[in-house]
């Protein structure tokens, strides 16, 4: 017998790790799911992982097939959107799961998805459930989509399921496309601003500095004049040391966030941005009643759809927030009370919660707070698209007014002299 390794998760949703002896990958796999486990990956402990696979092509000629490097090849959320869907279809109309994966392998053109489906087509054929297949490949499919198809394996409703994983992408892709959209106008200005301002500082404000000197014959300048020549000239000569503490407060700052205490501080920091932050909130809040709602409608446990929520809100303020209405509900308390002590719902969220258990028609609820602050976010964002153009109009307008200011006031003061 064989030795495999192998990573699951277990009911909760918690990942393990461990070693099982079986006289075949099949067999290992089916030992595992004894257990109560659902496997995410099982190896054979004694492979080394291949780089690359000879195979025999026409004439008996051994040819390299050679895998394209992850960071070249990657599956965006607009094209698994249409993959969910089509797969959707093809259920719906009574074809069998195998042969609608084979019929979506021929015509995928993303190379990474197409080898995808063709290893989940694989392992189905060797006695894997769907769910199972797709939880082997985590960087495309996550806990959200494995849990949400197994539950409609269970619940005979996979075309429905999948339906529903469609939508919640197009939802969520079409959210996050208007925050960007809100965020590249500032960017875009605040970039070339710099820039013009950088450029000004150090090449045009010392000559500047070059005229004044010899015309007011050490003349003592304005005070915001040598305020101007101050910064400039610390710039001009101090411009290395500068570029490098940037670099390293960037630097800093990645480091920052892949500590959880950090991405915890930064996004509560994101939370309270005077401009933004409400804009964040109502985004993180939408994800997650959306999230949470749409598990629960397709038939996956509360507790574990919390954890799964917990893991794929993308904001560490509200998962811990999760976690901690996770840890209420484990006990035998209703998510009304935790999710108002958590202090991070608005009123209207905790209230609309309590209605949804009161008349145990939580997960449509949940829904319709999603749907709300959607809107919300919507004009949201054309609000702020509207408040930021002049506030950046202003804010140049004084940085720029303030160096012009500052480099004409020695000269006023040297016409006056010349008349």
């Amino acid at each position: 017998m064989a030795k495999f390794s192998y990573t699951a998760l277990d009911a909760k949703g918690r990942e393990t790790q461990g070693e099982i002896e079986a006289d075949n990958q099949t067999s290992a796999l089916s030992k595992i799911r004894e257990k109560g486990l659902f496997p995410t990956q099982v190896a054979d402990a004694a492979a080394k992982p291949a780089k690359k696979k000879a195979t025999k092509g026409a004439g008996g000629m051994m040819k390299m097939e050679l895998r394209m490097p992850a960071f070249l090849s990657r599956v965006k959320t607009k094209q698994l959107m249409v993959w969910t869907r089509q797969l959707a279809t093809l259920v719906n109309a009574g074809l069998p799961l195998l042969r609608g994966l084979r019929v979506l392998t021929k015509q995928e053109k993303n190379p990474l998805l197409k080898r995808t489906v063709s290893e989940m087509a694989e392992s189905i054929e060797s006695g894997s459930t769907f769910a199972e297949a797709l939880a082997q490949h985590p960087r495309i499919f996550n806990k959200l989509f494995v849990n949400m198809v197994k539950a409609g394996e269970v619940g005979g409703v996979l075309d429905v399921v999948l339906l529903r994983l469609a939508e919640f992408m197009e939802k969520a892709q079409k959210i996050k496309s208007k925050v960007v959209s809100a965020m590249v106008y500032p960017v875009v200005v605040l970039i070339m601003a710099g820039s013009i301002l950088t450029f000004l500082m150090i090449f045009i404000v010392p000559k500047f500095q070059d005229i004044f000197a010899d015309l007011l014959e050490g003349e003592q300048l304005p005070g915001l004049t040598r305020m101007v020549l101050s910064v400039s000239k610390t710039m001009t000569s101090r411009l290395p040391i500068v570029v490098g503490i940037v670099v390293i407060l960037v630097v800093l700052a990645k480091i920052l966030a892949k500590a959880r205490f950090g991405r915890l501080v930064m996004d509560n920091l994101k939370l309270k941005m005077p401009i933004f932050g409400t804009l964040v909130r109502k985004t993180a809040i939408a994800r997650f009643t959306r999230t949470l709602g749409t598990l629960m409608t397709s038939g996956v446990p509360v507790l574990q759809a919390l954890n799964i929520v917990r893991d794929t809100v993308q904001n560490e303020v509200i998962s811990k927030a999760v976690g901690l209405i996770h840890d209420s509900v484990k006990e035998g308390e209703n998510m009304t009370r935790p999710i108002e002590a958590c202090g991070v719902f608005p009123p209207m969220v905790v209230s609309m919660v309590e209605v949804g258990e009161e008349t145990g028609g939580l997960p449509e609820m949940l829904m319709k707070i999603a749907d709300s602050y959607d809107d919300d976010v919507d004009n949201t964002v054309v609000g702020l698209t509207s408040i930021i153009e002049p506030i950046l109009i202003i804010f140049l307008a004084i940085i720029v007014g303030t160096i012009v200011i500052a480099l004409f006031l020695p000269l006023i003061s040297i016409i006056g002299k010349m008349s």
